[in-house]
C-alpha cells in the first residue's frame, strides 16, 4: 500500500485513535487497567505515534496542487508560530476549569481570568493557528486534508467542549466564565508571567530548530 492508500490509512487511525479510547465505557476499562497516568501516557503515545505516521503519509502522497505556492505564504507559519507557542504555554500555565491542558497551581479567578479572557481553550486556539497557518503554506491536496482536519477538530472541540462544561457545571458555568470568551480578540488579564514569554521563545526556537531534521524541509522561506 503506497500513496493516497497509506494517507487514507493512517486518516482513519487517526480518528480512530481519538474516538474510541475517550468513549465512556472504554476509558473506563483501560484505566481501571492501566491506571489513569497510565491510561494518559499510552494515550499520548499512541496519539504522538499516529499523527507522526499521518504527517509523513500526507508528505508522501500524490501532489495534487490546491493552494498555489506562492512565496509570500512560506512566511505564515513563520509569523504565526510564536503566537501559537504562546497561546500553549499561557493556557498550560493557567488553571482552567473550562477545557484541558490547565495545569496551574493557583485557583481560578473569574475576576481575573488571564488569558481565558481571550479563549476559554488556549491549547485549541493554539492548534487552530497551528493548522491554518501550515495549510497556507503546504497547499498540496492531502496537506489541505490533514490541516483543514486539525482546524475542524479544534473549532467542533471547543463547541463540544463548552456545551458539556455548561451542562456539568450548572450554574457555576454561568459565574465563572463571565469574564472569559470562546475566541475573542481581548487581551489577557492579567498578562502572563515573563517566564512564560522566555518558555514560548525558547519552544519556537526548538521546534524552529528541529524541523528540518524531523520534519524533513526547512521552515525557513
Amino acid at each position: 500500500m503506497t500513496g493516497w492508500g497509506l494517507f487514507l490509512a493512517a486518516l482513519i487511525a487517526f480518528l480512530l485513535s481519538h474516538a474510541i479510547p475517550v468513549r465512556p465505557t472504554v476509558r473506563g476499562w483501560l484505566i481501571g487497567t492501566l491506571g489513569r497516568w497510565g491510561y494518559f501516557a499510552a494515550y499520548s503515545l499512541l496519539s504522538l505515534a499516529v499523527l507522526v505516521w499521518l504527517i509523513v503519509t500526507a508528505a508522501n502522497a500524490p501532489h495534487v496542487e490546491v493552494i498555489p505556492p506562492f512565496a509570500v505564504l512560506r512566511w505564515v507559519p513563520i509569523l504565526i508560530m510564536p503566537v501559537v507557542c504562546w497561546l500553549a504555554v499561557a493556557g498550560l500555565a493557567i488553571q482552567n476549569p473550562f477545557s484541558f491542558g490547565g495545569m496551574g497551581k493557583r485557583p481560578f479567578d473569574p475576576e481575573h481570568p488571564g488569558i481565558l479572557r481571550t479563549t476559554r481553550h488556549p491549547i485549541l486556539a493554539s492548534l487552530l493557528l497551528w493548522s491554518l497557518a501550515h495549510l497556507l503554506a503546504n497547499g498540496s491536496l492531502s496537506h489541505v486534508i490533514l490541516f483543514g482536519l486539525f482546524a475542524g477538530f479544534s473549532v467542533m472541540g471547543t463547541i463540544l467542549i463548552d456545551r458539556r462544561k455548561s451542562r456539568e457545571m450548572g450554574f457555576e458555568w454561568v459565574r465563572l466564565s463571565r469574564n472569559t470568551a470562546r475566541f475573542s480578540l481581548r487581551s489577557p488579564r492579567p498578562w502572563p508571567r515573563p517566564w512564560v514569554w522566555l518558555t514560548a521563545l525558547a519552544a519556537y526556537a526548538v521546534l524552529l530548530h528541529l524541523h528540518a531534521p524531523v520534519i524533513g524541509l526547512s521552515p525557513l522561506p
